[in-house]
């Protein structure tokens, strides 16, 4: 798609939900937009981006969650713009990531699976930014050679080895993450042996360590480290935290009661026969198994302890963040730094009798995200509606007061801030593109769930409905308002059938305007 029908296409769509494009077309209407505050601060600002990898939109106090103990990440959401309900554009690890760090849909950045590597010609909001950005990035990549800084990122720490039957230069299988050298400096040893023949430390390993040696702890040293010697230069710091994502286990293990943790009404419970095919086999296979990410799951206790587990790194993360963010106010930054919390997708935790996330059910789609626009702080609010990760480069982009590319696929949300201007007549669109990177072994349990992996779905998400789409599978259709969670599948129901042709339109639209070629149903 040239940029020109790009421009129109975004422009049309953002008219008619009652807003004003900013994003990939910003540079042809720059005239008509809301200025930022005059507040803004007269020195180039930081941005520190924060995330965490599987975890929650309901995680957190302002999401509802009175439960569970993160006063540092529950004293930022005080402070920022909280999003009430942002998606990811595919629920698994590497697309939503490339679509966080690009501003482009999974089938543009061409990473559509995990282990894919980003294309080198894809640039991410690093490259974008002027060079007199010190840019840094800490914590799990999963989007090529974890060892290796790349992509506009000069300051690299890794902490993942997990992934190095998947780097492309056999020079990077010499090396090992900064994580492992930092517990081999703590003195620990390897207890996992790669296919290779080097010793690594398994994720299982090191997430049983004390939480001073864990990769959160790690990832907040670097951080703070990065933060004190570039104070006194603007900065772009990304922080991606392993947790809380599976092994589900962690030093805090027992700081929540499992048997009182508070569940939702899908709590193990199978989706209804007029789910998809795919939706029903998932949490079938979960219902029967005994085991999943080296935990144990021989029943409701099993499941609740996962749970709690998963509470516990939460909190772990928690106090890890909070160390870098006193950093930025011992150094005087708190002022001039954006701050950017969310993460790359859910996790299912149970609901609907599914773990992990790669289904389109809300708890795997839906995640934190909260903006701290320090000399915006007086219109800090709830933004109600639905927001995509796919606008976030862009947004980010104009409040640092850099040019915004013309090819991105987002759209700037700052108007939406300043003004105060809902997004319930946002449409948010959610793809799955057939496979999460993962393949079974022929012969093993999981092997029947292949099939249902390889499926492609369209998502679309407006005015508190969703449409999910399929070829080959029962296609769903959910009041968000009267159902949130996702208990009655609508899409046959004769009443519906206005609005089922309504939003396939509009997938359709965004299909063509984005060069989408997966087949749908028409």
């Amino acid at each position: 798609m040239n940029r020109t029908s790009r421009r129109n296409f975004l422009q049309g769509a953002c008219m008619a939900a009652g807003a004003t494009v900013l994003g990939g077309c910003a540079h042809a209407i720059s005239r008509e937009r809301s200025p930022i505050p005059s507040t803004m601060p007269r020195r180039t600002p930081n941005l520190l981006f924060l995330w965490t990898d599987e975890q929650r939109r309901d995680t957190l106090e302002c999401y509802g969650n009175h439960w569970l103990t993160a006063p540092n990440l529950n004293r930022l959401a005080q402070r920022s713009f909280v999003f009430n309900r942002a998606y990811v554009t595919q629920p698994v690890c590497t697309p939503s990531r490339a679509s966080v760090l690009t501003g482009l849909y999974p089938h543009t950045h061409g990473c559509v699976s995990n282990n894919t590597p980003l294309h080198p010609d894809t640039k991410t909001i690093a490259e974008m930014v002027s060079p007199k950005y010190v840019r840094g990035y800490v914590g799990k990549w999963h989007l090529g050679s974890e060892i290796t800084a790349q992509h506009g990122f000069i300051h690299w720490r890794s902490i993942e080895d997990q992934y190095r039957k998947f780097y492309a230069n056999p020079a990077d299988l010499e090396r090992f993450s900064d994580y492992h050298h930092f517990l081999v400096r703590n003195g620990l040893e390897p207890d996992l042996q790669t296919s290779d023949s080097k010793r690594v430390f398994s994720r299982i390993f090191a997430a049983n360590q004390k939480e001073k040696l864990t990769k959160a702890a790690f990832c907040a040293n670097e951080a703070v480290n990065f933060i004190r010697t570039n104070k006194d230069q603007p900065f772009l710091l990304h922080v991606n935290m392993l947790e809380p994502h599976m092994p589900f286990t962690g030093p805090l293990n027992s700081l929540y009661d499992s048997t009182t943790l508070p569940v939702g009404p899908t709590f193990l419970q199978q989706p209804p026969e007029n789910a998809s095919w795919r939706h029903r086999l998932i949490a079938s296979w979960f219902q029967h198994t005994a085991m999943a990410y080296d935990s144990p799951l021989n029943g409701e206790r099993d499941w609740r302890q996962v749970r709690a587990n998963y509470h516990g790194l939460i909190s772990m993360l928690d106090n890890a963040i909070g160390r870098i963010l006193q950093t930025v106010a011992e150094c005087g930054l708190s002022e001039n730094t954006i701050i950017v919390f969310t993460s790359d997708h859910g996790d299912q935790m149970g609901d609907h009798h599914i773990l992990a996330k790669c289904v389109m059910y809300e708890e795997a789609l839906t995640v934190p995200c909260l903006i701290y626009v320090p000399w915006m702080s007086h219109l800090m609010r709830r933004v109600p509606g639905a927001f995509s990760q796919v606008d976030l480069v862009q947004t980010l982009l104009e409040l640092m007061g850099q040019p915004i590319p013309g090819n991105l696929e987002g759209i700037s949300r700052v108007r939406e801030l300043t003004d105060g201007a809902s997004l319930e007549n946002n449409p948010v669109f959610i793809e799955w593109n057939g496979d999460d990177g993962t393949h079974a072994p022929t012969g093993t349990p999981m092997e029947v769930l292949n099939c249902v992996k390889n499926q492609s779905w369209r998502t679309i998400i407006h005015r508190g409905w969703k449409l999910n789409l399929s070829a080959v599978d029962q296609c769903e259709l959910y009041n968000l308002n009267r159902d949130p969670f996702e208990q009655n599948n609508l899409f046959n129901d004769p009443n519906e059938k206005g609005r089922v042709r309504d939003m396939k339109t509009r997938i359709q639209e965004w299909r063509q305007q984005t060069n989408d070629t997966t087949p749908l149903p028409v």
